[in-house]
C-alpha cells in the first residue's frame, strides 16, 4: 500500500509527471513507512481554465494547482506523520510547480483494513497473516 492520485494543473507533461511521482514516493516511504515495490501512483493532468479556486480559474490567476489524495491502511501512521507528510507533500509540489496557488490539497485517506487491500486480499488479511 497505498494507492496516490496526483492531479496537477497544466498540459500533459511526462518529465513533470516522473518527478512528481518520485517527489511523492520518497516522503511516502520515509515517513509513512511504506514500501516502494507496493505504491501505486496515477497522474491526471487537468487544464487550468478547468480548475477553479474561489470561483477563478488557475488561468485567469497566473497560478498552479495540484490535489494527492492517499489511501493508507486506517491506523498505521499517528496523527504527527501525516501532518508531516502533508507539509513536505506541499513542499515538494511548491518545488515542481512555478506560482503554486496556496488551495492545492493533500487528502490522506485512513481506509479500513478489511475494506482495502490489494492482490485480491486485504489489508486485514495480510495483518492476521504477519501474526501482528
Amino acid at each position: 500500500m497505498p494507492h496516490i492520485v496526483i492531479h496537477l494543473s497544466g498540459t500533459p507533461d511526462a518529465a513533470l509527471a516522473r518527478r512528481a511521482v518520485d517527489a511523492v514516493a520518497e516522503p511516502t516511504q520515509r515517513v509513512l513507512g511504506k514500501q516502494l515495490a507496493v505504491i501505486a501512483t496515477t497522474v491526471q493532468f487537468i487544464a487550468a481554465d478547468q480548475w477553479f479556486v474561489g470561483g477563478a480559474s488557475l488561468a485567469e490567476l497566473g497560478q498552479n494547482a495540484f490535489h494527492l489524495d492517499i489511501s493508507i491502511t486506517d491506523e498505521t501512521n499517528t496523527k504527527a506523520e501525516k501532518a508531516r507528510y502533508l507539509r513536505e507533500i506541499h513542499a515538494a509540489f511548491a518545488a515542481l510547480l512555478p506560482r503554486l496557488h496556496e488551495v492545492s490539497y493533500v487528502h490522506l485517506i485512513d481506509a479500513r483494513a478489511a475494506a482495502y487491500g490489494w492482490g485480491g486480499r486485504t489489508q486485514e488479511w495480510r495483518h492476521q497473516q504477519a501474526g501482528v
